[in-house]
């Protein structure tokens, strides 16, 4: 089973602007671990990437940013489903402890992933 990607807020504010510092070298993880499909592609200045899932968009950029500081929080179904899709899509990296998380007097059960490229990821699914 498949988790449903439902929404996506990017650490510094935009899930659009992402940095990495290679958008062909970090691509492949979301494409073949996260389970994206990738959008559209720019190879201007600012080389960029748009992957998608379910609707949910982010953008990978070299921005010239430092990924360790940034990264994305992705509201899922299931938890659950989502950390089994991504281990089946081999995902390496141990799972963080789930943990449950209040937000905005919401309670969330929760996981982190570190990307290859540096940035850090929040799936979180809904309680009650």
């Amino acid at each position: 089973m498949k988790a449903t990607f439902k929404s996506a807020w990017g650490y510094q504010g935009d899930n659009m602007n992402l940095p990495v510092a290679d958008v062909d070298e970090a691509a492949p993880f979301y494409l073949q671990v996260l389970g994206f499909k990738e959008e559209s592609r720019k190879d201007d200045l600012c080389r960029s990437v748009v992957l998608e899932r379910n609707g949910v968009r982010i953008a990978l950029v070299e921005n010239g940013g430092d990924p360790t500081q940034d990264g994305c929080a992705f509201r899922v179904d299931s938890v659950d489903a989502a950390w089994s899709e991504f281990k089946s899509n081999g995902l390496e990296k141990e799972i963080s402890d789930f943990s449950t998380e209040e937000h905005d007097s919401e309670h969330f059960k929760v996981f982190y992933i570190v990307a290859p490229d540096g940035l850090c990821y929040w799936f979180g699914e809904k309680l009650g």
